[in-house]
């Protein structure tokens, strides 16, 4: 397995030679030191241990962790039972802690790139903080403020708008007075965004100027029993389009009714354990978003379980919030960092890195400034830090390069045997490290499987250990997180203390709960996490949920695992990603992009196949870069879009795309046999991809439908 991910150097032999010798030397010698030093007898072992075991001994039985065999862990904090307890607890704990940090916006301007086209870059300053107490204030007279407005208890209100504060603040208001938060990802489309608004009947959304501008606007009128309009950050400019009878506030402004309204004699409605929090729109990679019902009672129980594994944690964490907060990920990481003391500083995926597409050059990036302990990441992003480093490493000089290369493979090795390697960290990796500010001590990952080279390469040039996890929506995020120690790869971990998991036969797919080594199945969770069903749409929740003789509520997940000696979990399949070819065999999608993803020449993949043709295909966002130096070495000469509608560059692609496949052990029939680059990346915002960037198969199978046409319409020899 390590060797596979080795990075290659051509460093003369007996060279090398003498290098291995001086490695060996200098291994033996800083062993024993570090041995009785580091406390890595205790992390070897831990590595070692079995962290969840099956609760009986029948097939399919129901897998928990260790720390949690007997109960299932539901409670954060005792009698803190719902979320507005949860933060009041945190705010009398921690009081004056900061809480909650923004940049300020020194300068903005437009860059005018080669091309014409204008790009916005801006220079940010230090972040500003507000404490516990001063969200607390916040968030109660924003609350007392909707009410005002004619917010009742237990009725829905939107909110739409991008990650910041303000949305942490305003969760919370609705959190104390339970209101039924319904969330809805900043880059769906307007259809979408129709959907969720009418069907959960909100009177008023919370939103920010740019969205209201360049979403809101549009579809305003399509949403009927739309009354309030709130932004986040100030007045917006226009007016005059907008339909009567919709009011449009700033937050401010809710907050300062809420602060004057009288409260003293009305006693408010508290949730119970059993309320629903939050109506959280999934992007599905299927059809329409469908709203998942979670309680106050589901999200406590999945933050519980997350927290057990980040040791450790309290008032020195400071975590980086960039990812979408209508995702349960990054809500239920942010509620597990406000429960515990820690500090969340806010920045966006434009803003994050000096690098980042946003910031000005020669200006500092959020992380630089922040120098956050912890960050979480959707494998997308982690998968653009491994390319970008990547392509730095391929510019370096001969010598550095080697160097780099020796010192990665060396820590490859000594981190498969649980070993640390001080002095590689401070002399190689600390530059490295220095992209994400240098303090990182642990990478959360969800959303999508990490390939095993990316997951290693962080662990390597980051020198953290990159925690992934598996959750979904319908679970309210919990599921597994692998533990801090585990430095395997290609794993999810082992059940969280909150939950437990089984695996259940899939027939068609041949996977039973009886096979050796490893049972393998259909992935359920169960537990206090998993989440109410799905808002008005009683069927679709009795398919993906069902209640065992015990009352205990399940989720089918449609994924596939299967569970190692240790109690981990890995997922192999997904059950919606299987396709019979013509000829009976079974081809896994999701397996064949797996293995041809992390190709430098393939920034995204989408394999396609039809029971109607014998032999799969696929849509390939190339690498620009790459593709562009293979264009060259092939005499291609061209514009971007002629290199990308080359049959011939398409067959120099074809090429390297199966010595992968072949390398990662596909069958034969797995192999795509032809394929369309598309000269367009994937965006949310072309609707082709989800917010964790996963593929809407449906919707990429729409948009390349006459290149699918054309790709089956002749046969291949």
């Amino acid at each position: 397995q390590a060797a596979k991910m080795k990075l290659k150097h051509n460093i003369n032999p007996v060279l090398l030679q003498f290098i291995n010798f001086i490695i060996l030397v200098y291994s033996l010698v800083t062993y024993i030191p570090w041995y009785i030093l580091s406390g890595s007898k205790q992390a070897i072992a831990k590595a070692k241990q079995v962290k969840a075991r099956p609760v009986n001994n029948k097939p399919g039985a129901a897998y928990r962790s260790v720390n949690s065999l007997h109960c299932l862990a539901s409670v954060l904090y005792p009698g803190c039972d719902t979320l507005d307890k949860v933060f009041k607890y945190a705010k009398t704990k921690y009081k004056d802690k900061k809480l909650l940090g923004t940049r300020e916006i020194l300068k903005e301007e437009d860059e005018i790139q080669p091309s014409g086209k204008v790009f916005k870059k801006v220079i940010l300053g230090k972040y500003t903080w507000l404490s516990y107490e001063d969200v607390y204030i916040k968030a109660v007279n924003f609350g007392n403020g909707l009410a005002v407005l004619g917010q009742q208890p237990k009725t829905n209100i939107a909110i739409f708008c991008e990650t910041r504060a303000e949305w942490m603040i305003a969760a919370q208001a609705c959190f104390m007075c339970n209101y039924q938060l319904v969330t809805l990802y900043a880059t769906l489309g307007g259809p979408a965004i129709v959907h969720g608004l009418n069907e959960t009947e909100v009177t008023t959304i919370i939103t920010s100027k740019e969205l209201m501008q360049t979403k809101l606007k549009e579809i305003v009128s399509q949403v009927p029993l739309l009354r309030h309009i709130i932004t986040v950050d100030g007045k917006p400019t226009t007016w005059a389009e907008f339909p009567k009878g919709v009011i449009v506030h700033t937050m401010a402004s809710v907050q300062a009714m809420g602060a004057k309204a009288d409260t003293g004699n009305k006693q408010p409605c508290r949730p119970v354990p059993s309320d629903i929090a939050v109506i959280m729109y999934t992007s599905g990679s299927t059809g329409i978003p469908k709203g998942v019902m979670i309680s106050h009672c589901n999200i406590i129980s999945g933050i519980t379980g997350m927290a057990e594994r980040i040791p450790n944690l309290g008032e020195k964490d400071i975590y980086i919030g960039y990812l979408p907060l209508a995702h349960v990920l990054e809500l239920s990481a942010e509620l597990v960092c406000l429960s515990h003391g820690c500090r969340i500083g806010y920045s966006s995926p434009q803003t994050l890195a000096d690098q980042s597409s946003k910031i000005k050059k020669g200006s500092k990036g959020d992380v630089t400034t922040l120098k956050p302990t912890l960050m979480a990441a959707v494998p997308e992003i982690m998968d653009r830090i491994y390319k970008n480093v990547m392509n730095k490493v391929n510019e370096m000089t001969s010598f550095q390069r080697n160097l780099f290369i020796l010192a990665y493979n060396y820590k490859m090795e000594q981190i498969s045997k649980g070993y640390t390697t001080p002095l590689c960290d401070s002399l190689i990796f600390r530059k490295v490290r220095m992209l994400l500010g240098g303090k990182i001590r642990i990478l959360l990952c969800g959303g999508a499987p990490l390939s095993a080279a990316t997951q290693r390469f962080m662990n390597i040039c980051f020198c953290c250990p990159v925690g992934q996890g598996y959750g979904l929506t319908e679970s309210a995020g919990a599921g597994t997180i692998t533990e801090v120690w585990d430095y395997t790869t290609g794993r999810v971990g082992a059940p969280l203390v909150c939950c437990e998991i089984k695996l259940l036969n899939w027939e068609e797919g041949g996977y039973y709960n009886t096979d050796k080594p490893y049972p393998r199945g259909e992935i359920l969770i169960g537990g206090q996490s998993v989440t109410v069903g799905y808002y008005k749409n009683e069927e679709r929740t009795k398919k993906d949920f069902t209640v065992d003789e015990n009352g205990q509520r399940w989720l089918h997940t449609g994924d596939i695992g299967e569970f190692h000696q240790d109690g981990c979990l890995k997922i192999i399949d997904r059950k919606k990603d299987l396709v019979k070819l013509q000829a009976g065999e079974y081809v896994s999608l999701g397996k064949v992009e797996a293995a041809l993803k992390n190709l430098p020449l393939v920034d995204n993949i989408c394999a396609y196949a039809s029971s109607f043709h014998s032999y799969v295909i696929g849509f390939v966002v190339p690498n620009q870069k790459e593709l562009a130096e293979l264009a060259r070495k092939k005499g291609f000469k061209g514009t971007w879009e002629e290199i990308c509608n080359s049959p011939e560059m398409e067959k120099e692609v074809l090429k390297v795309l199966a010595e992968a496949a072949m390398a990662a052990n596909l069958e034969k029939f797995e192999i795509p046999v032809k394929i369309r680059l598309s000269p367009d990346p994937w965006t949310p915002e072309t609707g082709l991809v989800t917010d964790a960037f996963k593929l809407k198969r449906k919707e990429l199978t729409a948009y390349y439908q006459t290149d699918i046409d054309r790709m089956y319409g002749k046969n291949v020899k």
